[in-house]
């Protein structure tokens, strides 16, 4: 995922979402994902892979990306999220499960790559997340173990650790669901309609003789 990624990110120019061709990426497209900036800080899952919706034990299209983690990991992912779309940069962290009754031993990781718009901007993000272990009862939410962010044109990468145990402080005990079904990673397009041509109106003129 990295290096296909990086192959379409040339001359110094962040890939479009337009790019981005799931058949590139079959080998990982159970675990990719597609985001899209909605606010400072937040964003939302566009399409994800099945193993997103096997993790969460739901559908996670249109979902919030923060609804992926325990809430005490959510304010330094706001903040990594931010740097994303904002220098941009590229996004590499640890994943540690929450412990809870039925929920085994579960790590992983996410990398989260910026991409631009149709529009321009660099509103949207390639992500894959991969997690090691049974992943027993879902949903199942993440903790923050260590966190890589590296600008993509310059600059130094700057890696974050927060203590696993302050972010478990914080965790609640999420509610169970059941898993959805597989479905395809590319996103629906929206159909363009052209508005019916306007008629004119017809005219109505008045002739006035002076001819007796």
């Amino acid at each position: 995922m990295d290096s296909y990624w990086h192959a379409l990110c040339g001359n110094g120019v962040i890939p479009s979402r337009s790019q981005v061709d799931p058949r590139g990426i079959e080998g990982a497209l159970e675990f990719a994902f597609l985001a899209e900036r909605i606010a400072p800080g937040m964003a939302k899952i566009r399409v994800a892979g099945s193993h997103l919706s096997d993790v969460m034990g739901m559908e996670t299209s249109g979902m919030p990306l923060s609804s992926l983690f325990a809430p005490a990991a959510r304010d330094m992912l706001s903040d990594a999220l931010t740097r994303v779309f904002a220098e941009p940069a590229i996004l590499r962290t640890g994943l540690l499960g929450e412990d809870g009754f039925g929920k085994p031993s579960l790590d992983g990781q996410l990398l989260l790559m910026p991409l631009r718009s149709d529009m321009g901007d660099v509103s949207r993000a390639l992500g894959c997340l991969v997690t090691r272990g049974r992943i027993g009862r879902a949903p199942r939410r993440f903790l923050l173990d260590g966190m890589n962010i590296e600008p993509v044109f310059a600059g130094k990468a700057k890696f974050v650790r927060r203590s696993v145990s302050q972010q478990r402080d914080a965790i609640q005990e999420p509610r169970s669901s059941d898993t959805g079904a597989a479905r395809q990673f590319n996103e629906p397009a929206t159909p363009f309609v052209a508005a019916p041509p306007r008629r004119s109106r017809p005219e109505l003129r008045i002739v006035v003789s002076n001819d007796d």
